[in-house]
């Protein structure tokens, strides 16, 4: 039977958790996620743990922080003064803005503290420095390489 190897698009259904059993995202009510291995489409610990599976073939997989989305980086954490703020953003933990940075290009941060004059933003990814636990079934490998 073959086997997903670097090159083979191929279709997936996920489920995605932290370590404490929480489900950050699923593919299980809609259509199997579809990339190719090797070009970059997903973590790169994701597209190892589909590779050597057949289809029909389901497993779960741990991925470190370094195979997902890196670290948790304090440089990328910035603390400003409250009345930087628009009056009509009453900003609160959790809350995402999107800000333009220095170069001209817009990014996602979220607001992480907030004090009576400070607010602190966070440009990691939400999942950051997190292990990633993902229960993978091969659904089909649409292309070989």
């Amino acid at each position: 039977m073959a086997q997903a190897k670097e090159g083979d698009t191929v279709k997936v259904h996920y489920t995605g958790k932290l370590e404490d059993g929480t489900v950050f995202d699923t593919s299980t009510e809609r259509d199997p996620l579809e990339f190719t291995i090797g070009e970059g489409e997903v973590i790169s610990g994701f597209e190892q743990a589909v590779v050597g599976m057949a289809p029909g073939e389901k497993k779960t997989a741990t991925i470190p922080p370094e195979e997902a989305y890196g670290p948790h980086r304090d440089d990328m954490t910035l603390t400003v003064d409250r009345d930087q703020f628009p009056e009509d953003i009453e900003p609160q933990p959790g809350q995402q803005l999107r800000v333009q940075q220095s170069d001209g290009r817009a990014a996602i941060v979220t607001i992480s503290e907030v004090s009576e004059s400070t607010v602190t933003l966070d440009a990691n990814h939400p999942l950051a420095g997190r292990s990633l636990m993902f229960d993978i079934q091969l659904v089909d490998i649409v292309s070989a390489a």
